[in-house]
Order: structure tokens, then C-alpha cells, then sequence
């Protein structure tokens, strides 16, 4: 097969077509994967509501579900870097994230459709580190901004036209279980390209061509864990989509076929802003970190406290959020954690990230049932406090530039 990538040394060019195709080809594994899961949480708050959870509920549903989807991302990594078995790690993540999600078609309580919500995003925890670390690989080459840009970007135009499908058939009256019985079309041609995916690239690890590296016996870097430390902070202020369209619904803010379209569009911002702001990291570098998340953290008053125009605001300023975060996150990181150890690194990291973001869900979705002012302000906040930690990982990157 001319795409398999063979042993020894290779042309630069070639090398650079090679990582992007691998780029690429995983980009629409993602597309396919977005559409359905992103397409599913679209509409998981309100479903959940209409099974007759309450507000507490669905916070603590969506915080549980990433704290479990992030959580078990440091084991998920540790044992792909430990075994080396990094596509059966994968593969077996996309089999659980993928079916979870047309299964909800079944649900017909509450605590059954939040085990599947839980079960959705153990998937998803399970095959992200390693994906990560093989499409780390190819930054080496084309640039982490853009090799992570690129794929978040795939990612976010699933998650574009997941919400729409969603959105489509509720207008056509068919109702919350019809729309997850739809995603089971997209899972599995996901699941069908993942496995075209490992049969072309078997190896992506020799992408990247690798200097001999002194074994490491210590933990993480100073400047890796600062990292972590601003990653919790942004998760722990940023609200989850179900708590925000449980809001519009219980508020009439924005009708019930037009909550998975502000969702879409959320989606289409992060996609676009994933893009563009992975391409400025590899050409201005570190400023546009400080950019990106100030302007995401300013989504929650326009999206609790206004009416539909600066719901619709929020949620380009959600999106551009959402959107970044994976992309240029872990772009830093790729420079911060040794080639042998990213599975870990990108497991660790997201470990930390989940349970600041089921911390800060649950504060936030009692937060919701005290004061919406509350809730704003914790939501503000806590973003804005990762920017000066985001400068100090960077000073400290730049003492030893080896290593960023």
C-alpha cells in the first residue's frame, strides 16, 4: 500500500505529504465521531429534562461524565505508552464512544440515559491519549498549532453537523429518541474509517524522527504541570453545554429546535477558531494563548444573563472556547513532554482537566439554583486566573527551550 509508512530514512517532502495525509485521514475519523457524540450532547440536557431530572441533575450528570471521560484518560495513556499497543487502545475507545450514543435511543429513564451519557465519555477517555500522541508526531514536521488546529478543526465540523441533524429532526416533530437512533449512522462510519485508518498508517510514530533521549526517571517538568494547573482552571469555570441548554429551555431564552443550531454554530466557531488560532501559535507563538482564552472566558454573562442575541454571542465565545482548548493546549504540550511519554503526558494533563471541569460543573449547576450572578462570577473568574499562570509556564519554558 503506497501510504504505509515504511521503515528507515525518508524525504523530507515525502515525510511532509505522508504526515498530513495520516493528519488528515484521522481528522475525518474524528469528523465522523463529532458528528455523532457532539450531535448526542446537543440534546442530552433537555432530554435528560424531559425524562424528569432537574437542574442538579443534569450538572451533575455532565461533570460526572467528563470527570470519568478525562479521568481515566492518565491510565488510558500510561498503558499505551507502556504496551506500545496504541491502535488497539484507540480502536477500542471508538467502539464503546460510538455505540453509547444511538443505545440513548432506548433509554426510556433518566438514570439509564445518564449511564449512557458516563459510558459515552469512557469511550472517548479510553482512545483520546493515545490519538493524541500519534497525531503528535506528525507536528514535528507541519507544526503542532497547525497538526492540532487542523484535526480540532475536523472535529468541530462534526460537531457542526451533528447538532443540525439533531436540530432537524426535532423540527420535523420526531422526537429526542428518533434523533439518537439517527446517529447511529455516523458511528459507525467511524468506526469503519478507524480501521482504514490503522491498515494505512500502521506506524505513525516514525513521522517524527527522533534524537536518542536519556531515559527519564523523573516526573513532569515544572512547566508542564503550570500547564496543568491553567488547564484546571479554564475547565473548572467553563459550563457545560447541558447545563447552558437546560438554562435556555427552563427560560424560554431560545426555543427547543433552536438550541442543537446554537449549538452548531458553537461548533462551526471552533472549528474556524481551532484553525486559525493553531496556524497564529506556529507563526506568533505564545501571545495568542492569552487572546484566545480571554475572550472565551467572557461567554457566560452573555449566555446567562442576556436574551437571545447575546445568547447567540455566547455561544460563538463558548465555541471559540471549546474549540481552542484541545487544539493549542495540547499543541504547547507536544513541545513540553517527551515523544516516549505523550500518551501519559496528554492522559495526566486531561485527568487534571476533567475533575477541575466535574468540580466546576457541580459548583455551577448549584450555583444555578442560588444566583445567576453567582454563577457568572465563578464562571469569569476562574478563567480569567489561568492567564497569569499560562505566563508563568511560559517563562518557565523559555529557561529551557529545549523542551518548548
Amino acid at each position: 500500500m503506497q501510504d504505509r509508512i515504511a521503515p528507515g530514512m525518508m524525504q523530507k517532502q515525502n515525510l511532509k505529504k505522508l504526515a498530513f495525509r495520516f493528519v488528515l485521514t484521522l481528522g475525518i475519523v474524528n469528523l465522523f465521531a463529532d458528528l455523532t457524540y457532539e450531535g448526542g450532547r446537543s440534546i442530552t440536557g433537555p432530554f435528560l429534562g424531559s425524562l424528569g431530572a432537574n437542574a442538579v441533575v443534569v450538572g451533575f450528570v455532565a461533570g460526572f461524565g467528563e470527570l470519568v471521560g478525562y479521568g481515566l484518560r492518565s491510565l488510558s495513556g500510561y498503558i499505551a505508552d507502556k504496551t506500545h499497543k496504541y491502535w488497539l487502545v484507540i480502536i477500542f475507545g471508538y467502539l464503546i464512544n460510538m455505540l453509547a450514543v444511538p443505545a440513548l435511543a432506548l433509554a426510556g429513564s433518566w438514570p439509564l440515559a445518564a449511564a449512557l451519557i458516563v459510558l459515552e465519555r469512557t469511550g472517548r477517555a479510553i482512545r483520546k491519549p493515545a490519538g493524541q500522541a500519534l497525531l503528535s508526531h506528525a507536528g514535528k514536521t507541519l507544526g503542532h498549532g497547525w497538526v492540532f488546529g487542523l484535526n480540532e478543526a475536523l472535529d468541530q465540523t462534526g460537531a457542526t453537523l451533528g447538532p443540525l441533524i439533531a436540530a432537524l429532526i426535532l423540527y420535523l416533530h420526531r422526537g429526542y429518541h428518533q434523533a439518537f437512533a439517527v446517529l447511529l449512522i455516523p458511528a459507525l462510519l467511524c468506526i469503519a474509517t478507524v480501521m482504514l485508518t490503522r491498515f494505512l498508517y500502521p506506524r505513525p510514530q516514525e513521522l517524527e524522527e527522533r534524537r536518542p533521549q536519556p531515559l527519564e526517571t523523573s516526573g513532569f517538568s515544572r512547566t508542564y504541570w503550570l500547564f496543568v494547573l491553567a488547564g484546571a482552571l479554564i475547565a473548572a469555570g467553563f459550563a457545560d453545554f447541558s447545563l447552558i441548554a437546560f438554562h435556555f429551555q427552563k427560560t424560554g431564552t431560545v426555543s427547543p429546535e433552536m438550541v442543537p443550531v446554537l449549538y452548531a454554530i458553537a461548533m462551526a466557531t471552533g472549528a474556524f477558531c481551532s484553525l486559525l488560532f493553531g496556524w497564529l501559535l506556529d507563526k506568533t507563538g505564545f501571545p495568542i494563548l492569552l487572546v484566545a482564552f480571554f475572550l472565551s472566558a467572557l461567554f457566560a454573562p452573555c449566555v446567562f444573563l442576556g436574551g437571545f442575541g447575546f445568547a447567540v454571542l455566547g455561544m460563538v465565545l463558548w465555541g471559540l472556547g471549546l474549540g481552542v482548548q484541545d487544539s493549542l493546549l495540547k499543541a504547547v504540550l507536544s513541545g513540553v513532554v517527551p515523544a516516549a511519554r505523550r500518551g501519559a503526558g496528554f492522559g495526566v494533563f486531561d485527568t487534571s482537566f476533567g475533575i477541575a471541569w466535574f468540580a466546576g460543573s457541580a459548583a455551577l449547576g448549584l450555583l444555578y439554583q442560588k444566583s445567576m450572578s453567582g454563577l457568572v462570577l465563578f464562571s469569569v473568574v476562574l478563567q480569567l486566573a489561568a492567564l497569569p499562570v499560562l505566563v508563568l509556564a511560559h517563562r518557565s519554558a523559555r529557561r529551557c527551550p529545549e523542551n518548548y
